[in-house]
């Protein structure tokens, strides 16, 4: 971090943020100049408050030299993180995952029906959702406790380990005795009290990206999970939201390149959510793996036409088959497999 006072300023206000800093553990380097004092400041500058000290009105600017992150951080992590979701490795150069199941778990003869469904087409893990994020009040939320433990059921008949989204704090022990992947949905991303408690667990975590943040904004938000101790962090993107009608979000596959560049924590894609069509699913997974994603999570439903959310979205089991098999000829021409 670079900090430059205004020419003129005391020396009193100069010393009091100096002072400040390395009170925080901060080595401060002092750069004289005619018209300007310059401090370099180094250490975990995550610490620094840049709008108190920008308030200051003798200060100039601030620039940080790198990012605000640091668990995250590739700088200071080279090699790809590999999170192990009881027994499927995510992450990594090599295996490309993909998680399928439904939007909601409707009932058990439902879900056991889809979990069988999307283990033969190849996926490696089954996703359902028992507590529902809706838009509406007077939408489907889910059906709770006894969705999560169809899904347990699930498990057991498929050997699929399970992956869910978890609203709030209250329910975190019933995830972490039950849930394989704990799923942070998009509107939770910011939701810092939530994150706070996951970084006191070791459960591998989901983190949607929220639908109007930026990459950095994502980025620290894993950045509280792993700074509480929970280094099991899997980002995923869903789409964000812009001025685009003819789908539900815009996919950013760009982000694919651009994590990778800025942090060793796996990414996979939600091409489901992000498109809200179930016809663009496959191209748009497709183009995920080209990207270099290092997963996919797909909604399937057995009849997605009587789901109780998000039926527009949903493959059917041979659809998403199909969407493998072609996954797998992409996955070889980059070096890579899919399971």
């Amino acid at each position: 971090m670079i900090i430059t006072m205004k020419k003129g300023a005391p020396q009193a206000e100069v010393d009091r943020i100096i002072e400040g800093l390395e009170a925080k553990g901060l080595s401060v380097t002092t750069i004289i100049g005619a018209n300007y004092n310059v401090f370099g400041v180094v250490g975990d500058t995550t610490i620094v408050d840049e709008k108190l000290i920008g308030a200051n009105q003798y200060v100039d600017s601030i620039t940080r030299i790198a990012a605000p992150y640091k668990k995250v951080n590739r700088l200071f992590h080279p090699e790809d993180s590999v999170i192990d979701v009881s027994g499927v490795k995510v992450g990594g150069q090599e295996k490309i995952v993909v998680i399928g199941g439904p939007c909601s778990v409707e009932g058990e003869e439902q879900i056991l029906e889809i979990a069988k469904g999307v283990k033969e087409a190849g996926a490696t893990m089954l996703r359902g959702g028992a507590y529902k994020p809706r838009t509406s009040p007077y939408a489907f939320q889910g059906l709770g406790s006894e969705g999560i433990q169809y899904m347990v059921k699930a498990r057991e008949a498929t050997g699929l380990p399970i992956v869910s989204e978890l609203m709030s704090e209250d329910k975190l022990d019933e995830f972490v005795e039950y849930v394989d992947l704990i799923q942070i949905g998009a509107r939770n991303m910011q939701n810092f009290n939530l994150l706070k408690a996951l970084g006191k667990v070791k459960k591998p975590v989901l983190l949607k990206r929220g639908l109007a943040n930026t990459i950095e904004e994502w980025l620290m938000s894993a950045e509280y999970i792993m700074a509480g101790g929970n280094e099991n962090v899997i980002l995923c993107e869903r789409g964000i939201r812009t001025f685009e009608k003819y789908t539900r979000n815009t996919l950013d596959l760009s982000v694919v390149p651009l994590v990778k560049q800025k942090s060793h924590l796996p990414i996979i894609i939600d091409p489901s959510h992000a498109t809200g069509d179930w016809r663009l699913v496959e191209s748009m997974s497709l183009a995920a793996i080209a990207a270099g994603a290092d997963g996919l999570i797909i909604e399937v439903h057995n009849h997605p036409e009587q789901a109780w959310s998000d039926g527009a979205q949903s493959l059917k089991v041979d659809k998403f088959k199909t969407l493998i098999e072609k996954g797998r000829k992409i996955a070889q021409v980059i070096g890579r497999e899919m399971d």
